[in-house]
């Protein structure tokens, strides 16, 4: 799926006062650039690539040992089949972890500007109405009223300023980045649409997720067993045991992909109502980005202020601060989505 640059607000987001530059080093990332580094390079990734070389290695040795019997060859297939589908869940799951990270430290570098905006704003209202409170056709309590929202304004700044750092260094240990690395993100790119089929996504669920690949294989190994006690040579109380075991195996395989296809259904659910926020947030921006224009409009003609243009400002800013939330909300959907389904439709796991 191809990925496109919305042309909304583009963060680029720099730790300045949050520590000395001299003693940092400077790594600018993409989304989709930070997901294909902790595909290459991250811990959990590397951990269950090198499980499943040596699951390739046991099966390779096993099956050449000519004194291994069925139900060893079968553990050891099984052990493989198994890591490999950890290593496609472990690059989904990263991938989830990846894009929250990402659109946490990315929402909060736009906040930071918004609430700069915002305390802007305040600050120019405080002065009118200090002006009109001099001039007599305003309150102290009015004054009062912009001076309080201004001043929760500036803690708010305060506290998302705070919280960056925090954010980005969450992002840069899930990236294997060194400690202090400061970090520059680009905006990131419009979420693709979705494609699949709520069909599509649960079908094959048991050949794709973990726990359900497991599931089947312990299946798959109980009706080994009984085929193997199924013979005038192995006591009736072994091949009973054995079915009953079977029928176990099946009930919970059962059970457990029923469960996998519910959470799928509601992961689905929650993709198509992201996608209509972003629809929702766009027409909100575009409504905002009118008002801009008509109060931009009446400043010209001389029939507004100036503070009225900045508050329309302000107002479309938010606007479109909001798109880039329901953007990123649509991200962690089909991020979830995808690691519920087995089944990548983020587009960016390679």
């Amino acid at each position: 799926m191809k990925l496109v640059v919305p042309p909304a607000l583009t963060l680029a987001l720099a730790l300045g006062a949050a520590a000395p530059a001299s003693a940092q080093a400077q790594t600018s990332l993409t989304l989709p650039g930070a997901v294909a580094r902790a595909l290459e390079s991250g811990p959990d990734v590397t951990t269950a690539r090198a499980n499943l070389q040596k699951a390739q290695a046991t099966v390779r040795a096993t099956r050449a040992d000519p004194a291994a019997i069925i139900t060893t060859i079968t553990q050891a297939e099984q052990g493989l089949r198994a890591a490999e589908a950890t290593l496609a869940g472990t690059k989904l799951n990263v991938t989830r972890d990846v894009i929250n990270q990402y659109l946490a430290a990315a929402e909060a570098a736009g906040r930071i500007n918004l609430n700069a905006a915002q305390v802007r704003l305040d600050e120019r209202n405080v002065q009118i109405a200090r002006a009109r409170l001099q001039a007599r056709v305003a309150t102290q309590l009015d004054l009062n009223r912009a001076q309080t929202s201004l001043n929760q304004n500036r803690q708010e700044l305060a506290d998302a300023r705070a919280g960056l750092p925090v954010l980005e260094a969450q992002l840069a240990r899930t990236l294997g980045l060194g400690a202090g690395t400061n970090l520059t993100l680009a905006a990131p790119p419009a979420p693709p649409r979705l494609g699949a089929t709520l069909a599509t996504l649960q079908a094959g669920l048991d050949t794709r997720l973990p726990t359900l690949v497991q599931a089947a294989q312990g299946a798959e190994f109980a009706a080994l067993q009984v085929r193997l006690a199924d013979n005038d040579y192995t006591p009736a109380r072994t091949l009973e045991d054995a079915r009953v075991a079977l029928a176990n195996a099946r009930r919970d395989l059962e059970g457990a992909v029923r469960a996998s296809a519910t959470g799928v259904r509601d992961a689905y659910r929650a993709v198509q109502d992201a996608q209509e926020r972003v629809n929702l947030a766009r027409q909100t921006l575009a409504n905002a980005q009118t008002a801009l224009s008509q109060a931009q409009a009446r400043l010209r003609a001389g029939t507004a202020a100036a503070v009225e243009v900045q508050s329309a400002q302000v107002q479309a800013q938010q606007a479109e601060f909001g798109v880039t939330q329901a953007q990123g909300g649509l991200w962690r959907a089909l991020a979830a989505l995808s690691a519920a389904s087995g089944r990548d439709v983020t587009g960016l796991v390679r």
